[in-house]
């Protein structure tokens, strides 16, 4: 595993134990992620990806947005963006996979973008070639990711999920729609980025304001999650991830 994967894990693992001490709802996608982050260490060490390192430092700056939130919601419910507040608000009694579905969702949705403007120099969008490396390996990461669903779905419903003979029979159906949930966030995650990255050429101030558009609208896309109802069916009409508006 690549060293820098390897300190994550590890950053991972201590506070997954305080989480799983408390008993915190938070640990259901921590204990996903932590699972999925060793899955894109061994996709390294198999040469899946075009630049392995520039892959490794990307996942842990990526997670870090998600670890820093954490950290500071514990410390401070109040302190953190507007999607990890409604993520790590919910209510406790729900589900394992809701708390993964609204963790996975402030994640891919708010601090993806953020974390490959921050990867991705200025100097890289103006190079296609680079810029092409980038998209293929950000899109590898898929793959790895879909690879994970039908073991991460045995691991929830050992951890108190699906219970109910209907739910069971709908897991297939809910694997490939969380498949496809993944690509279609992932394109727009893209797109984002590409927002992100022309506001910051237009200074602090437009990235500011540009932030504040996708932390709206990754807050709207985590509130809809919460709302009582199927929440497939809404994710097949809206889709799983957020366009910013025209700036």
């Amino acid at each position: 595993m690549h060293p820098l994967v390897t300190a994550l894990v590890g950053r991972m693992e201590g506070l997954l134990a305080g989480l799983e001490a408390a008993r915190d709802p938070a640990r259901f996608f921590l204990g996903t992620y932590l699972r999925t982050t060793r899955a894109v260490g061994a996709a390294l060490g198999r040469g899946v990806f075009e630049d392995p390192d520039w892959v490794a430092g990307w996942d842990v700056d990526f997670a870090g947005l998600y670890l820093d939130a954490l950290e500071a919601h514990r410390r401070d419910a109040g302190s953190v963006a507007g999607p990890w507040r409604l993520a790590f608000g919910a209510d406790p009694g729900l589900r394992p996979e809701a708390h993964v579905l609204l963790g996975m969702n402030a994640h891919i949705n708010f601090d993806l973008p953020q974390s490959l403007v921050r990867m991705i120099p200025p100097t890289d969008f103006t190079s296609p070639s680079v810029l092409d490396r980038r998209r293929r390996d950000h899109e590898r990461i898929d793959e790895v990711l879909a690879s994970r669903v039908a073991e991460e779905d045995v691991a929830l419903e050992r951890a108190g999920g699906r219970r109910t003979t209907l739910d069971r029979a709908l897991a297939p159906a809910n694997r490939q729609a969380s498949r496809l949930f993944l690509r279609e966030s992932r394109r727009k995650v893209w797109v984002n980025t590409g927002a992100l990255h022309a506001a910051r050429l237009r200074g602090p101030a437009a990235y500011a304001e540009r932030l504040a558009d996708l932390e709206e609208a990754s807050a709207a896309r985590v509130r809809d999650l919460l709302r009582p109802g199927p929440v497939l069916l809404r994710l097949a009409v809206y889709g799983f991830g957020v366009t910013l508006p025209a700036s």
